[in-house]
């Protein structure tokens, strides 16, 4: 029996934005993804748990830890906890302060494709290949309220056009899905994105107030790229979530200046 045209349309469609969330960061997007794709169960009070602060190394042994590492050239460059925030929960078997080298790096994002299949799969992993990854840093920050995760992941590649072209798949994959538009990002309007994904359909009224929302965005500044996705309960502070971005991208420009 052939698959109807309606049916086909959603099955590519789940696939798409499953890429889009999980590129967005690993585990805020299968989070996400799963409150709306399959109408799971979770709450607003499951966001941003956090948990005990890694103990981490650090050349200065006078150096909070709970403000994020910053023992190597890339964990420098992810943002120091600012106030408002704690370490959040842990980004899908990574911790919630880590770090990737360049070949597991490249695997992971190839991961993300899972959804996509025969001949746009080898594509997809190509582009991947393409890009030149250097290495990914990731941290998680949440809300002292408890009521937002959000997700940072820092990619170094090999050139700026590489960082530029992937920038440009991430704000074309949020166009065919037709994601609403984001808050803009202050100083950034030309080289950072954010789009709101889809609300919860399912369930009552009571139901889909409770489910979470959530928010993906992507920036890019000299040859790294920043991928952000925020979740948490309704509504969601995208006001908040653009700000953190901002920060995040004013640091890399100039370390130290935005902590």
């Amino acid at each position: 029996m052939s698959e109807k045209p309606g049916s086909r349309r959603r099955r590519i469609l789940k696939n798409v934005l499953v890429s889009v969330l999980v590129l967005g960061a690993i585990g805020g997007g299968v989070a996400y993804t799963a409150v709306t794709t399959d109408g799971a169960d979770r709450t607003a009070p499951t966001v941003g748990g956090g948990g005990p602060t890694p103990k981490v190394e650090s050349d200065d042994p006078a150096e909070g830890v709970a403000r994020g590492r910053a023992s190597t050239p890339l964990s420098k460059l992810l943002l120091p906890m600012p106030v408002g925030y704690r370490l959040g929960s842990d980004i899908e078997g990574y911790g919630n302060d880590g770090e990737l080298g360049a070949r597991q790096a490249a695997e992971l994002l190839k991961a993300t494709g899972k959804g996509v299949y025969g001949k746009k799969r080898r594509e997809y992993e190509k582009r991947i290949d393409a890009l030149g990854l250097q290495g990914m840093a990731m941290r998680s920050y949440a809300g002292i309220s408890a009521d937002l995760q959000v997700e940072v992941l820092v990619m170094r590649m090999k050139d700026k056009k590489a960082v530029r072209n992937f920038y440009g798949m991430r704000t074309e994959l949020a166009d065919y899905l037709k994601l609403r538009k984001g808050p803009k990002v202050e100083d950034h309007e030309r080289n950072a994105a954010c789009h709101l994904l889809p609300e919860p359909t399912r369930g009552d009224k009571e139901e889909k107030e409770a489910r979470l929302r959530g928010m993906t965005c992507t920036a890019y500044t000299g040859e790294f790229l920043v991928s952000l996705a925020a979740y948490g309960a309704a509504p969601l502070d995208g006001k908040a979530v653009s700000d953190l971005l901002a920060k995040q991208l004013g640091h890399i420009d100039s370390p130290g200046e935005y902590v």
